[in-house]
């Protein structure tokens, strides 16, 4: 007897694009990012990226919005400020397909590379960026809010380009 299928193979993945955070997609960005993180950013973190001119980009398919990311470009590099994918769609190839579509975008605006920062203890999150190519740099203690008041450590990662 065969085993059965997963839940989402490439045959049965929907058609995905990316489109840039606009009004439409607002409100469902923010469930996502509410349901994905313990410390979420708020609209205002999501309003002010975007009148700072940092790229906002969705994946979408039809109407769910499977994840997005926030990245701020510099002199010759690009920082990834937020990278979530929801959670029904998480283990399915989506971090990747940003990754690869926050490379391009760095590239385009003359990056030589990528930086991040991801807790320490995001374990899924580590494993994907250092299989996408990033390699850890250096830690920043306390960096991000934890439970109870305390802080976290930041792993900080580089893609070069």
């Amino acid at each position: 007897m065969q085993a059965p299928a997963p839940a989402s193979t490439p045959t049965d993945f929907p058609e995905a694009r990316l489109e840039p955070l606009g009004p439409a997609w607002m409100d469902a960005l923010l469930a996502v990012e509410q349901s994905a993180h313990a410390h979420p950013w708020t609209r205002g973190h999501f309003t002010d990226a975007l009148a700072a001119g940092y790229a906002v980009q969705c994946l979408v398919a039809g109407p769910a919005l499977l994840g997005y990311f926030v990245a701020m470009p510099g002199v010759e590099e690009a920082h990834l400020l937020n990278l979530t994918v929801a959670p029904a769609w998480q283990r399915q190839g989506c971090a990747r397909l940003l990754l690869d579509a926050l490379a391009l975008w760095a590239r385009a605006r003359g990056a030589a590379c990528v930086w991040l920062e991801v807790r320490a203890s995001n374990a899924r999150a580590l494993h994907v960026y250092t299989r996408q190519g990033f390699t850890r740099v250096a830690v920043r203690p306390g960096y991000y809010p934890a439970a109870h008041g305390q802080r976290e450590d930041a792993v900080v990662m580089r893609l070069p380009l």
